[in-house]
């Protein structure tokens, strides 16, 4: 037994998508969560600003006396996951890459498709991640940028959501005709809902969903789950931001949380 929380973070709110199923599929466990909502979103920066981003956040929670770290976006993940591990070489700290790609392929998939940030895309992290597993499996990227900052002001579920899945969907879809799609951000299970109505046919991967699955196994193996834990769950933001109180209200209401507000340097 290790009563000890896990921490987690995102570069904002994306990341409780992956808090959401933690709860869910380990209700024992407490959490700390940090989200950069002061300098999000990261998938347009470069990839030595966010790697200077990560190691803050990491050591940061480190200093809380976590138990496992999750990395809860998946251009934090592609960029960081290797210099983060070698740099707490003694604490497990878990990516949402892995995870879902192992399923996917686990699972036979043979054209898949992959939406995610700037710099997800532009590190084929996805792509040659499946094809080290199996070559002959078909990968098409598609950087969407709008979308995050949309999921970020609540724009979740309206037509300008929508509009903005159309504009960069439609002919990814027509032109590739994959069956399964990864999300490969943290935020875009909030857009699930549209991705299933305007794409009925294909399979969703859930990222944030495929990586608490292993937490699990790594947890139970190593005798680290938690029991009677008296914690609270505590959510830390770089900007306290209406959007983020919003949404932590919106997925965790009715639990015991607190939210406050940390300085990180620039």
């Amino acid at each position: 037994m290790d009563n000890r929380p896990i921490g987690f973070f995102d570069s904002g709110l994306g990341g409780l998508t992956s808090v959401y199923e933690l709860h869910r599929i380990l209700p024992e466990e407490k959490v700390i969560y940090l989200g950069d909502t002061a300098r999000t979103p990261y998938g347009s920066k470069s990839p030595e600003t966010i790697r200077r981003f990560a190691v803050q956040i990491v050591d940061y929670l480190v200093s809380k006396n976590v138990k496992m770290i999750i990395i809860a976006c998946n251009t934090v993940t592609a960029l960081t996951l290797d210099i983060l591990r070698e740099r707490y070489p003694d604490l497990p700290i878990l990516g949402v890459i892995g995870p879902t790609v192992r399923k996917v392929a686990d699972d036979g998939c043979r054209k898949v498709g992959v939406i995610a940030t700037k710099a997800t895309v532009n590190s084929d992290v996805y792509g040659k991640s499946l094809k080290a597993i199996d070559p002959s499996i078909e990968v098409y990227s598609l950087a969407c940028p709008a979308i995050v900052p949309l999921v970020e002001e609540g724009f979740t579920d309206t037509d300008i959501m929508e509009l903005t899945v159309r504009h960069y969907m439609d002919d990814f879809v027509r032109e590739n005709q994959f069956d399964d799609l990864i999300l490969g951000c943290t935020h875009y299970p909030l857009i699930a809902k549209q991705l299933n109505k305007l794409y009925p046919d294909i399979k969703l991967y859930n990222s944030s969903a495929e990586v608490i699955r292993e937490a699990k196994e790594i947890l139970e193996e190593n005798d680290m789950l938690a029991s009677g834990s008296d914690l609270t769950d505590r959510y830390y933001a770089s900007d306290l931001s209406e959007n983020f109180i919003a949404m932590t209200d919106l997925l965790f209401a009715g639990t015991d949380f607190r939210i406050k507000l940390v300085k990180l340097e620039d």
